[in-house]
């Protein structure tokens, strides 16, 4: 079992509900976050948030899923980057799962 985490803008929310279709992820969690950054001098292209003062309406939404889909899930996020030229990629992460009650 995996732990899929897709992080990403609220404007991306369809775009990522398409990409846990597409990989047979059909239960997931979704959060609100608000992503900010202190002035680092960091450029923005390299960073998930942009530094300074300004703070972004961002999502996480996560599945524990199979190996299967959360790899199937990992190859649509990047094809969906590659796709796009954006400051604000959608971020993914697999996570191993060792132990669960369920």
């Amino acid at each position: 079992m995996k732990l899929f985490i897709v992080a990403s803008l609220r404007e991306c929310q369809e775009d990522v509900i398409d990409i846990f279709k597409k990989a047979n992820i059909r239960m997931y969690s979704t959060l609100g976050v608000t992503g900010s950054k202190d002035n680092n001098g960091i450029d923005i292209s390299e960073d998930w948030f942009a530094s300074g003062d300004a703070k972004f309406d961002s999502l996480v939404q996560f599945s524990f899923t199979s190996n299967e889909n959360a790899s199937q899930g990992m190859e649509i996020v990047k094809a969906y980057n590659e796709s796009k030229d954006s400051k604000f990629p959608i971020r993914a992460f697999i996570l191993a799962v060792e132990n669960s009650s369920h």
